[in-house]
């Protein structure tokens, strides 16, 4: 038996994608607005709305974004955040059980995300899933900025070709990224955008980690 696969590596986003943190997102700056006095906003509302870069969705909740002020909203909530985060959130269903199957159906895989590299690596060690990646490749700040120039230079140095790769997010900053590397995206419904934002863009959707593998998981074929 030989695999016939489209792909050969796939580039996993974290937040969101791999780790179930948007309700966390939403009580952190639910009470970010509170403590100033500001209008909350659901989880709906927020799915609908969040984006990239994140200082035009912290404008349009309210807070004052000179820069300044985007510089302390963001550190309180990175503080808040990070000081739930590694308790209260878990990975999403199946996870574990995805990664270890696509593993063994031999694609390799890496994170890119937006996340702090320290806060990423933390991550990746407590949920005990670094064995699958052959890298972990965060940001350098705490605004979520740099993730297409680290990918960009991530794609330099893989062995596949773009066309070999996909890009796994939940986001359509997600897909700007994988646009601006010349990879496929596969966006999931589960994270921090609504189905309705992704639904449009000529992409696959896909609903959880076990429906992805309808797109990933290689077919078998009898060697000839």
């Amino acid at each position: 038996m030989q695999m016939n696969s489209r792909y050969h590596h796939i580039i996993w986003d974290w937040n969101g994608t791999l780790l179930d943190d948007t309700w966390l997102c939403v009580e952190v700056l639910n009470g970010l607005l509170t403590e100033r006095e500001r209008s909350t906003i659901n989880p709906d509302e927020y799915r609908k709305q969040f984006g990239f870069p994140v200082i035009h969705f912290y404008d349009y909740l309210g807070f004052d974004v000179d820069l300044d002020s985007f510089e302390s909203v963001s550190r309180a909530f990175v503080d808040a955040y990070e000081a739930r985060w590694l308790r209260e959130c878990s990975l999403h269903s199946d996870a574990e059980s995805v990664l270890g199957r696509l593993s063994d159906e031999g694609l390799s895989h890496s994170v890119l995300s937006a996340a702090k590299q320290e806060t990423l690596d933390d991550g990746i060690a407590h949920y005990g899933i670094g064995s699958h990646f052959t890298a972990v490749i965060g940001t350098d700040n705490i605004h979520a900025l740099g993730k297409v120039e680290q990918g960009r230079a991530w794609m330099a140095r893989l062995d596949w070709p773009p066309e070999a790769v996909v890009l796994v997010g939940d986001t359509l900053h997600d897909l700007e990224v994988a646009e601006a590397i010349g990879c496929d995206c596969i966006l999931m419904t589960h994270g921090h955008h609504c189905p309705s934002r992704l639904g449009d863009r000529g992409v696959p959707l896909a609903n959880s980690l076990l429906e992805l593998l309808d797109y990933l998981a290689p077919q078998r074929v009898a060697s000839e």
